[in-house]
C-alpha cells in the first residue's frame, strides 16, 4: 500500500469511486486492504460484509479497531480459504503493482469473485517519463518510495493493465482515472495519476 492511512470518517478520492462501484448487500473480499477503512466504509453506509487481507501488523490492527473481519496474509499465498464466487466484489486498491504474481493474483480475484476491481498509479503519467528523461526515478504522492526502498514491483499502464486482462480473459466493466483525487477525462493515460477498473470474466 503506498499512500498514507485513511482518516476517520473520510475516504480517499480513489476508495470513494470504489466504494460506489459496489452494490448495497455485497459480499466484499479486500485485499491488501490496509487500515479497512474501505470495508468500514461499505459496512456502515451500505450493510456490506466480507473480509479483508492484510499483512502488515499495524495495519491489521486498524481493521480490528475499526471493526473490520481481517484476516493476516500475503495475498500471493492464494486465496483457497474461500469458495469459487463466494464474493460479489474483490478489491484491491494501491496494492497490485507490489506483487511478484500478479498474473496469479488476478485469476485468484476472479475465482472467488464475480467481479473484481484494481487501482493502481498509472506509470504512464508524464511526470514519471520526465523524470527519467532527467534521468531520475519518479517519486510522486501514489509512488513516494525512492529507487532503493519501493515495494512497488511491476510499473504499469492504462494500455499495459487492459493488455493483461484481456490476456486473462476478463472483460472490463467501466474504468476511471483520476490526478489528485479529480476525474481526469481527457488524455488520461498522460494526465491521469491513479487508473481504476472494474472487470468479470469474459
Amino acid at each position: 500500500m503506498n499512500l498514507p492511512p485513511t482518516p476517520p470518517g473520510r475516504l480517499r478520492p480513489d476508495l470513494a469511486l470504489i466504494a460506489d462501484w459496489i452494490a448495497p448487500g455485497a459480499r466484499v473480499l479486500d485485499l491488501g486492504c490496509a487500515d479497512g477503512a474501505l470495508l468500514a466504509h461499505l459496512q456502515a453506509g451500505k450493510g456490506c460484509h466480507g473480509y479483508g487481507v492484510e499483512i502488515d501488523d499495524a495495519a491489521v490492527l486498524g481493521c480490528v479497531r475499526r471493526g473490520v473481519n481481517v484476516i493476516q496474509q500475503d495475498i500471493e499465498g492464494g486465496l483457497g480459504m474461500f469458495g469459487a464466487g463466494l464474493f460479489d466484489v474483490v478489491v484491491s486498491s494501491m496494492a497490485i503493482q507490489a506483487t511478484h504474481k500478479t498474473e496469479y493474483v488476478l485469476r485468484e480475484m476472479s475465482a472467488v469473485g464475480r467481479e473484481g476491481i484494481v487501482s493502481f498509479p498509472n506509470f504512464g503519467h508524464w511526470f514519471h517519463a520526465w523524470s527519467i528523461l532527467r534521468g531520475r526515478m519518479p517519486v510522486s504522492r501514489e509512488m513516494p518510495y525512492q529507487w532503493y526502498d519501493t515495494p512497488n514491483l511491476h510499473l504499469a499502464t492504462m494500455r499495459d493493465f487492459e493488455d493483461l486482462l484481456g490476456k486473462l480473459g476478463l472483460r472490463i466493466l467501466e474504468r476511471a482515472f483520476l490526478a489528485d483525487g479529480q476525474p481526469v477525462s481527457l488524455l488520461p493515460s498522460l494526465r491521469a495519476t491513479q487508473a481504476i477498473y472494474r472487470f468479470a470474466q469474459a
